[in-house]
């Protein structure tokens, strides 16, 4: 089963403490800040999942997945957005680029958001 995770996510202290926590879960993570360091990390590497924060430097979120959607592989690409944004309309909005998840960051707690995962590339298999 492939264990890996892509992290995209400008913030650094919340990224560091989901990718420790997944490491100390047994999955190998990758990580991004922006989305066109993530959009190459996914393409070129396949990630069971890819999280993905919206608002990002250079590329946010939603371009990155509209980019991901283009390539073969990343059509179908698992991608679980994370934000906090609870919004009904950008939920929506995300929706109609087959979005696997959305989350938002201040309702879900990071060991929600590492069983989640399990539960989705378990699924996905």
């Amino acid at each position: 089963m492939n264990k890996t995770i892509l992290i995209v996510e400008d913030e650094q202290t919340f990224l560091d403490i989901l990718t420790l926590r997944f490491e100390q879960e047994g999955f190998t993570v990758m990580s991004a800040h922006n989305g066109k360091e993530g959009l190459e990390l996914a393409l070129a590497h396949h990630p069971a999942i890819i999280l993905l924060y919206i608002i990002m430097p250079l590329m946010d979120g939603v371009a990155m997945i509209d980019e991901l959607r283009k390539d073969p592989w990343g059509k179908d690409a698992p991608v679980v957005l994370l934000s906090n944004l609870s919004d009904v309309e950008k939920t929506i909005d995300t929706a109609s680029r087959h979005v696997t998840d959305y989350w938002v960051k201040s309702d879900t707690s990071l060991d929600d958001v590492v069983e989640k995962v399990k539960g989705k590339i378990i699924v996905a298999v």
